[in-house]
């Protein structure tokens, strides 16, 4: 499990309906940023990078993906400079295979 739900625990103070739609959030938006950003990449587009890469980074900050964090703040970094392109495109299939592994693991654990 590469997630953690402690900061959303934290900040839901038991309430699941809180928790169930930060999650429903994440669901809806992250995937969709994520296309969005892999489109902009395709076309250099480095502003757009890092724009979504900005737009991801506080959802998955959310979720205690530490690791994926640094991922796309890295990418928001090289993004926003428009340097080092090749290690952006090095960087957002590490990106989607975790933000795909954790989109399918909340699927699950959620029974959404």
């Amino acid at each position: 499990m590469i997630y953690s739900l402690d900061k959303i625990n934290e900040m839901a103070d038991g309430d699941d309906e809180f928790i169930k739609s930060v999650v429903a959030v994440f669901l809806e938006e992250v995937p969709q940023d994520l296309d969005e950003l892999e489109k902009a990449l395709g076309v250099k587009n480095y502003d757009t990078v890092y724009k979504l890469a900005h737009k991801i980074k506080p959802n998955v900050d959310l979720l205690g993906m530490e690791q994926t964090r640094a991922i796309a703040l890295q990418i928001e970094t090289l993004g926003k400079k428009e340097e080092n392109t090749e290690e952006i495109e090095r960087l957002v299939p590490l990106l989607k295979k975790d933000v795909d592994q954790v989109v399918s693991e909340l699927k699950n654990d959620f029974k959404i």
